[in-house]
């Protein structure tokens, strides 16, 4: 539709430059989509060590996640700092978004603490030096003390995963940086197309069962909260806050939780994947569960063991030549007998927000496959 000029619309040049760190990965790419989509920022840059070509970007990402608007660098190192500041107008960005750092899990300390805990830094002292308007600091929901009973931004923390323990760092750190406007979002699991993280191995190794004829079974107890929340919520909620922030004078840092309403959990999962894949589902007894409690290396191992072989040999039976990013692959950390488990209604409340995608569904993960298979990574 076309704008009558003297309407409100705000010219471009009045809409934020936006600079999105990690600007390839997943949560990344999908918040430059949606504002690049929805025309809300004057410029978008993205920042990332991986190149384009080299990030699985599937094809609705192209006329987003353009060389005009990339920049490769290693933004945890000050000597690239120019490179993803400076613009040619002189002016600064007025949105940081820092979706960067190590999204793997069970990796040594020292890798967080350089890749995750040094970027958040490094970006928060600089952004605080050139007086950027928001800071939007992608975290965790895994810095909690767990608990079923879902955790408000004001519960204790006490970090489960090395991840967590770092992200948790950062958001400490960063709140002491003189001058930083910092907004931080803690998230559930994010799930949605393309996804390789906790939904994406959950559903390759119910493909694997599936040709196997075998029931999938879980550890511990049905009622273990694994809360979610889609990737397209995420990054509304990123934008939603960063433009609530600078809407009113605002103390700074501000905490929220990103998390739907479904509370996710693993009998839900179980559910999901027997109506899905027409395998049986269950939980394992008490005693193979203590057993685990008392052996998990032992266990993920056999787990592993049981399962890689199987989905590249469906891989290669499907004539899936290329890697792809899924995998069967159960990292320990998200195998514990912890709940994940947020509260997020306290950002819709203050900025009335609302989630689109409220809960995970049966249609929800079927188009996930379907995201998969589009991409020709499923088997």
């Amino acid at each position: 539709m076309a704008v009558e000029e003297g309407s409100s619309t705000p010219a471009a040049s009045d809409k934020p430059a936006v600079l999105i760190i990690g600007g390839l990965g997943y949560t990344g790419r999908f918040l430059a989509k949606y504002i690049h989509d929805n025309s809300l920022a004057s410029e978008i840059r993205l920042v990332d060590k991986h190149l384009p070509e080299l990030a699985w970007l599937a094809p609705e990402f192209n006329h987003v996640c353009t060389r005009e608007r990339f920049v490769q660098a290693d933004a945890s190192r000050e000597q690239s700092f120019p490179r993803i500041f400076d613009r040619p107008n002189g002016n600064e960005f007025d949105f940081v978004f820092n979706c960067g750092g190590e999204t793997r899990f069970s990796q040594e300390d020292e890798v967080y603490k350089l890749r995750t805990y040094g970027l958040s830094m490094a970006m928060g002292k600089e952004a605080a030096r050139r007086k950027v308007k928001c800071f939007i600091e992608s975290s965790t929901g895994m810095v909690y003390k767990p608990d079923s009973v879902p955790r408000k931004e004001t519960d204790k923390t006490k970090p489960w995963s090395k991840l967590a323990k770092w992200k948790l760092q950062a958001e400490e750190d960063l709140a002491k940086i003189e001058g930083l406007n910092l907004l931080v979002f803690r998230t559930s699991h994010v799930y949605g197309p393309y996804t390789s993280k906790f939904l994406g191995t959950a559903l390759c190794m119910a493909r694997v069962y599936q040709s196997l004829g075998k029931e999938m079974k879980w550890l511990w107890k049905e009622d273990l909260r694994t809360n979610t929340v889609h990737v397209e919520d995420v990054v509304r909620a990123l934008w939603t806050g960063a433009d609530w922030f600078i809407k009113a004078p605002r103390t700074s840092p501000q905490t929220f939780n990103l998390s739907d309403h479904g509370n996710t959990s693993q009998g839900h999962m179980a559910t999901l994947m027997h109506d899905i894949f027409n395998i049986g589902t269950g939980f394992h007894g008490t005693l193979i569960s203590t057993f685990a409690r008392m052996n998990l290396d032992h266990v993920v191992d056999e787990v592993n063991d049981e399962t890689l072989d199987p989905w590249a040999e469906l891989q290669n039976k499907a004539g899936i030549s290329n890697t792809t990013p899924l995998t069967t692959f159960m990292e320990k950390e998200l195998l514990s007998n912890i709940d994940l488990s947020l509260d997020g209604s306290a950002f819709e409340q203050e900025t009335g927000f609302t989630y689109q995608h409220e809960k995970l569904t049966k249609e929800e993960v079927e188009k996930v496959i379907e995201s998969y298979k589009a991409m020709g990574w499923w088997p």
